[in-house]
């Protein structure tokens, strides 16, 4: 039960609903609408253990889980609807070892923000736009817009001032917590006054924080004059490509890719982000026939860092960005027609030895993840037998 949600409207359920939902149930949905839309919520549907809410339960959150306000905890009563204050809610449904109950069915649709400054966490930076009819409203000039470092100049059209403001640049500072990786910067905004000022200056901040599954995006105006509060989300763009051979030259560009039984498998993963100190690493990579299901059906290479097949081996990344694996396509192939990997990767900060990019093979339990770090998955497939493919020797 639970998952990634990503359409712009969707169900949500409890397990088996309408049937009886299971005892121990733990499920966790994690609803990431467009870049400046909201999350609204709706219930439709709620019969469970009731009185004190302790035993089975419904907790929606403004954002991810382990990192955000909680907007709820019910388990019974009306049917309540919640608006999230970003693009991502998440919603989690408990129950114990006791009664069980019909459950909870809920509809969820994305509605636009409606702000006039929106800011998107991208791979290499951090792209702010700020609506000029806006600045006017409020008394102000797009030529009196900076950044801490002056030398980095906004675009100006005719109806936005525009930053694309790099990780790595333009006064942008780096932090890390216990919870997050902050990297902000400040956008200022002067008053045109010279002699007679009658407005402050604004300072907006601009805040990109690596969360345990998310980039969260920050925006806020730090003095009274005018107040703007955005909040984003985003992931990590990564992707993993098949090689040839183990010198990761030639990339393995056909799809499906037809192969033998038994054949070398190449891989490697890539981080694009302009934040050199980050470390990726293979985490858990398994095999199903389906790639909506890698359960029902399910082979696993390797798992919390655990090689779990005999041929999985990893090689020595050109940089911290990378990582790179083998393995050897195996007999659970001849079973089905296609065959799809889904692997999750790591991505720890560079040195952070306390993580579990250093720690390798761990048998922690699936949610036990530093905040340092961010599970990213990625699907890549299908894998096909070549016709009349027999068990044959390594390539």
């Amino acid at each position: 039960c639970g998952g990634s949600l990503s359409d712009s409207s969707g169900v949500l359920q409890s397990p088996n609903y309408p049937g009886s939902y299971p005892n121990d149930a733990d499920c966790v949905w994690e609803i990431q609408v467009e870049n400046n839309f909201r999350v609204t919520l709706t219930f439709r549907d709620i019969v469970m253990q009731s009185s004190t809410c302790q035993q089975d339960y419904i907790e929606v959150y403004d954002g991810p889980l382990h990192s955000s306000p909680l907007l709820g905890r019910f388990c019974s009563g009306s049917f309540p609807t919640y608006v999230s204050s970003s693009n991502m809610m998440s919603v989690r449904f408990h129950s114990d070892s006791r009664y069980s109950f019909r459950g909870f069915q809920a509809h969820y649709s994305s509605i636009p923000a409606g702000h006039n400054t929106t800011i998107q966490c991208l791979p290499d930076y951090m792209h702010v736009v700020v609506s000029r009819d806006y600045l006017q409203s409020q008394g102000y000039s797009a030529r009196g817009v900076t950044l801490n470092d002056s030398r980095c100049r906004p675009t100006v059209t005719s109806q936005e001032v525009v930053f694309n403001i790099p990780y790595n640049g333009c006064g942008t500072t780096q932090e890390e917590n216990n919870d997050t990786i902050n990297y902000s910067n400040t956008i200022r905004v002067a008053s045109s006054g010279y002699i007679i000022k009658r407005k402050k200056n604004i300072n907006l901040h601009i805040s990109c924080k690596m969360l345990r599954k998310s980039w969260q995006q920050v925006m806020y105006a730090a003095e009274d004059t005018v107040e703007v509060n955005e909040y984003q989300f985003g992931k990590y763009d990564m992707n993993i490509t098949f090689y040839d051979s183990p010198a990761f030259l030639r990339q393995v560009r056909s799809s499906p890719y037809y192969i033998d039984l038994n054949q070398n498998l190449y891989l490697q993963a890539c981080l694009r982000n302009s934040d050199p100190n980050l470390k990726v690493v293979v985490d858990t990579c398994v095999a199903s026939p389906d790639p909506r299901d890698f359960n029902t059906l399910a082979y696993y290479l390797v798992r919390n860092g655990c090689p779990r097949d005999s041929s999985y081996a990893t090689y020595n990344p050109p940089s911290s960005h990378f990582a790179r694996f083998k393995f050897n396509a195996f007999e659970f192939m001849s079973q089905h027609p296609s065959v799809y990997l889904k692997c999750q990767m790591l991505v720890c900060r560079l040195g952070d030895y306390s993580s579990h990019c250093y720690r390798g093979c761990s048998t922690r339990a699936k949610r036990d993840t530093s905040s340092a770090e961010e599970k990213v998955d990625v699907v890549v497939g299908p894998l096909q037998l070549r016709e009349g493919g027999a068990p044959s020797g390594s390539t």
